[in-house]
């Protein structure tokens, strides 16, 4: 059987990674793996998951496995995070959630419960969106199409484009919807945009599903979830993948989420015990430790509110870099404005460096981008930034 097979082609960010890796120049600079790094070029663990880790060493009294869906405290403490404390969808039972091995397992757990019950359906994601989103659902069985998202002449959100192509998606089909934080043009709407996107979901009655992989990596935990509060308010059913791999550092512990919502309590139970048998059928149940480590921060007071000053802590120093790095660019003469880099949220940016571009740079300079341009604006620090904008305006000369 094997030797038939050719080799299948290497994944574009992880293949980029292998090749920074076995690179020899020591001035080398990794801006494509989408992991935070701190000034050391390290990816940090916090302190307040080496402190929970440490009361769970203390306090573990068995390996036993986890219910299908996870620890019920975990659950609740997402639904918190994702909606505030109190929030109605919680206390009336009309959100339920499981815990998933990362982001990417909440969002494959979501497509195929939502393939079971919508065989005939297409999901649509934006254009451009995070390469892996395509893979993921074809391997749900899903046709993915496209809606228009990106202006790239002006570095901005399409919102006119956007807006019309959700409006024209069949009902029933599903949509999927960065929170915060696009992944990789680092583009959002804004709340009033937002407000437009949720009365066409109303009206065309398509299926919200939102990954949600970047929460307090915006503008803040409470700011960044306000879309899921929209739709909430509105009454409209959806779904909701998360991650806890950029907000807690767990990339290695793969922790995330998917989670439903609906009008009734009963009818959400109903769909969430099919989600179970997806889990059922796939990975049977969650591994326990990032998500013990979550819930033990999200349910301690002091350790939680330590966690979100170092989250906070983060996101500043990103946004500190967007300056930096604009006002770098700028400083050596380059006849364009980047400034719209300083405008974008999260970790990503859209750079506009060419597929030729970047290939120059990876090439004469060591510095490894994604194909399309786009930049993990954590990957730099006060040592490489100087090279880095000396590159960059070499390569636009």
């Amino acid at each position: 059987m094997f030797e038939s097979i050719s080799p299948a082609p290497p994944d574009a960010i992880l293949g980029l990674t292998d090749a920074f890796k076995a690179d020899t120049n020591p001035r080398k600079i990794n801006l494509g793996v989408g992991v935070y790094k701190d000034e050391s070029g390290q990816t940090p663990i916090l302190t307040a998951v080496k402190k929970a880790e440490a009361r769970l060493l203390e306090k573990e009294t068995t390996k036993s496995y986890l219910p299908i869906s996870g620890a019920q405290a975990y659950a609740l403490g997402v639904q918190e995070l994702l909606l505030g404390e109190g929030h109605a969808l919680i206390s009336e039972g009309r959100i339920q959630t499981a815990h998933t091995p990362g982001g990417t397992g909440g969002l494959r757990v979501g497509g195929d419960f939502l393939k079971k019950f919508r065989p005939d359906a297409s999901i649509w994601v934006s254009n451009p969106t995070w390469a892996n989103h395509k893979a993921v659902f074809q391997a749900s069985g899903f046709t993915v199409k496209e809606y228009d998202y990106y202006d790239a002449a002006h570095q901005s959100l399409d919102f006119d484009a956007m807006l019309e192509a959700l409006s024209t998606v069949p009902a029933g089909d599903v949509v999927l919807l960065h929170v915060c934080c696009h992944n990789p043009t680092g583009v959002d709407p804004r709340p009033a945009q937002w407000e437009k996107i949720a009365e066409v979901a109303e009206v065309a009655g398509w299926f919200p599903f939102f990954d949600f992989a970047y929460q307090g990596f915006g503008t803040s935990v409470e700011a960044d979830r306000f879309p899921l509060e929209l739709f909430a308010g509105k009454n409209l059913e959806f779904g909701v993948a998360a991650s806890f791999s950029k907000n807690f550092g767990l990339y290695n512990e793969r922790t995330g989420s998917f989670s439903i919502a609906g009008q009734e309590k009963a009818a959400v139970e109903a769909a969430f015990s099919h989600v179970k048998t997806v889990i059922r059928s796939n990975y049977s149940n969650p591994s326990r430790h990032g998500g013990a480590i979550v819930e033990e921060v999200l349910g301690d007071p002091a350790l939680r509110q330590e966690w979100l000053e170092e989250l906070d802590t983060m996101r500043d120093r990103i946004k500190e870099l967007r300056t930096a790095l604009v006002e770098g660019l700028s400083a050596r003469g380059i006849d364009r404005d980047f400034g719209f880099i300083a405008e974008q949220n999260g970790m990503f940016s859209f750079s506009g460096l060419t597929p030729e571009q970047v290939k120059t740079l990876k090439e004469q300079n060591s510095i490894y981008i994604v194909g399309s341009g786009r930049i993990n604006v954590a990957g730099i620090n006060r040592d490489n930034l100087n090279p880095l904008c000396d590159a960059i305006a070499a390569v636009m000369d």
